[in-house]
């Protein structure tokens, strides 16, 4: 019995002598998670990591996506593939009605967009994939791949409906933009800007909506944006500016345009006017549709959008 009780005794010891270790060993932790907590409350109190542009330029692409990789895998063919076909769809749209009639250009524009927009992610213009790789959405292989395929998806639709036009008998005339004149460069450029801005904010506000509101949300979105652009291009170039059949808003539909001339005075000339063309149709846009990119992603920093 005696043996019994010093066994129970010496139990009762060590188990009290191994709580107060349980206790200290919790308090330890406590105290450095209070601590932890104490300097990350101190720190942002001084505005160290209250920084709303935190990762505002971070790759929000495939890290690993490099003109190694990025055939390895079937999918990029279906990207590419919904780039020229989405494109063309476009090109076609653009010959059929112009940019007067805003309703049915809204309409095709969400069902070309709903129909592609699951392959490629439907850019249908190269202003929209450089906003997307420069603000790294896309990386440089993939979006070099989609510029390449959305002007052979533009001379697609322009073939196509110059094979119905020749069918048909009529004579066959490739749409044209005006050419540009030296004293109304800037209006030209002033309305590309505006336009292709309106088109990359849009388009990188659907961005948010393509995985949590589904097909028609972000095609909504994309057509009406694409919808408003034109508008503001039509009514400014033509009743403030003086300005007809003047603008493209997508450097693919432009080419296709003929807004390079094949005709001057002389070689200098020539290389003069193609690079003015360039200018206005090809790198402004860019830039608008970059700077919409850039604008948007800036609000959603600044609203705490998640």
């Amino acid at each position: 019995m005696a043996n019994t009780k010093s066994k129970k005794t010496t139990s009762s010891k060590k188990s009290s002598s191994t709580k107060p270790k349980a206790v200290a060993t919790k308090s330890v932790k406590t105290v450095k998670a209070e601590t932890a907590a104490a300097v990350v409350a101190k720190n942002d109190k001084g505005g160290k990591n209250n920084n709303p542009f935190k990762g505002f330029f971070a790759k929000k692409c495939d890290e690993k996506e490099n003109i190694l990789t990025i055939f390895k895998s079937p999918r990029i063919w279906g990207a590419i593939a919904g780039e020229v076909i989405g494109t063309m769809f476009l090109m076609i749209l653009m010959i059929t009605l112009g940019v007067y009639q805003p309703l049915y250009i809204m309409i095709g524009v969400t069902a070309i967009t709903m129909a592609v927009y699951a392959f490629s992610g439907a850019h249908l213009n190269p202003a929209i994939t450089v906003g997307m790789m420069a603000t790294r959405r896309v990386s440089a292989i993939r979006g070099v791949l989609y510029i390449v395929a959305e002007v052979v998806g533009a001379w697609l639709g322009l073939v196509i409906m110059g094979a119905f036009r020749s069918a048909g008998g009529d004579i066959v005339e490739l749409p044209a933009i005006t050419a540009l004149e030296t004293e109304t460069l800037w209006k030209n450029i002033f309305v590309e800007f505006l336009g292709t801005a309106v088109l990359g904010y849009f388009f990188c506000r659907a961005q948010t909506y393509r995985t949590s509101r589904g097909a028609f949300t972000y095609s909504a979105l994309v057509a009406g944006g694409f919808t408003l652009a034109v508008l503001f291009a039509v009514v400014i170039s033509s009743n403030y500016l003086r300005l007809s059949d003047n603008f493209a808003l997508n450097p693919a539909v432009a080419i296709m345009e003929q807004i390079f001339p094949s005709v001057a005075n002389g070689f200098g000339e020539l290389i003069g006017d193609i690079a003015l063309a360039s200018l206005t149709y090809i790198l402004v846009p860019m830039l608008g549709a970059t700077l919409g990119f850039f604008a948007a992603d800036a609000s959603k920093k600044l609203s705490g959008e998640e």
